[in-house]
């Protein structure tokens, strides 16, 4: 099964949002939850549990919930005020003087579950020797729904074409970027197929 990113996401009721994000537990390989961005405003992005993703294919997802039940679901960013001191500049008699200041600060965070990462599309992917291409979509196998490869897209609009890397290949993964035990050499051995998207 696909798990694409920013793609339509359909409830049983309809359009409901797109793919944003996933979440995965690094230890295991598997994705956990997946953020949707609601379709109406103010589009919030919303945590859902991999469990309800009913079908997904390279263009839609299927969840088995509403939009009343999605709309309940868990915010994926959360606002939370800090109090930070924060430098004031004054001067006095011609000498400059930094003097703190206190003052209430919004902050945004993401509610990720610890020790799980969340990876967008577009994610920086490294191979041994550099940069190689950019994340486009994850497989997942179905009943166990461990990620079994993720694909990569390479090339230019008229070139396009998705790389396979197994899972195996993965040496770690950070939030912007993947890095891969592979050389450039060792991914251009792997499978491809020619891109064809809509």
């Amino acid at each position: 099964m696909d798990i694409p990113l920013n793609v339509q996401v359909h409830c049983a009721d309809g359009l409901c949002g797109h793919s944003t994000e996933v979440v995965l537990d690094p230890d295991t390989d598997e994705i956990t939850h997946l953020v949707i961005r609601e379709h109406h405003l103010p589009n919030t992005e919303r945590l859902v549990p991999i469990s309800l993703v009913r079908n997904a294919t390279p263009h839609l997802i299927l969840l088995d919930c509403n939009k009343e039940a999605l709309a309940e679901m868990e915010p994926f960013v959360a606002l939370e005020a800090q109090r930070e001191e924060v430098p004031h500049y004054i001067g006095y008699l011609g000498v400059p003087m930094s003097v703190p200041e206190t003052h209430w600060v919004a902050r945004r965070h993401k509610a990720i579950p610890q020790g799980e990462l969340g990876v967008r599309q577009r994610a920086r992917i490294e191979a041994l020797d550099g940069y190689v291409g950019r994340l486009d979509e994850f497989l997942v196998e179905p009943k166990t729904e461990h990620v079994t490869h993720l694909v990569m897209r390479e090339g230019h609009l008229w070139g396009e074409k998705d790389v396979m890397i197994p899972v195996s290949d993965i040496d770690r993964v950070e939030e912007e970027v993947i890095y891969l035990k592979l050389d450039k050499q060792g991914i251009e051995a792997l499978p491809t197929i020619p891109v064809r998207r809509r």
